[in-house]
């Protein structure tokens, strides 16, 4: 699996009931064509990661066909889920947005 592009947001919680702050990472991967997740036109990973200080985890993600916009009912490998942690994590933290983030 391949990330080839990305976007980034903040997920705002103007009621103040989670603690730490939430990102969405929209993600489009590339797969191998004998991936039972390949789709000819891609996939976009929907994840929404929690930041609690520097602990950063996957609260959820949505694996989306990018040629219907169709949910998919997979979940990741844990290789996979370990990769797409890393970089958000990667991202997160990039260019002194660390300080940004506490």
């Amino acid at each position: 699996m391949n990330i080839t592009q990305f976007s980034i947001e903040e997920i705002l919680d103007p009621t103040n009931i989670i603690e730490g702050k939430r990102f969405e990472f929209l993600l489009d991967v590339e797969v191998d064509e004998d991936d039972e997740l390949y789709s000819a036109a891609g996939l976009e990973i929907r994840v929404i990661v929690g930041v609690i200080e520097k602990d950063v985890r996957i609260v959820n993600y949505f694996i989306i066909d990018k040629s219907n916009n169709e949910f998919l009912d997979f979940a990741l490998e844990e290789d996979e889920e370990a990769m797409v942690l890393a970089f958000c994590k990667e991202e997160l933290f990039a260019d002194s947005n660390e300080t940004e983030i506490q």
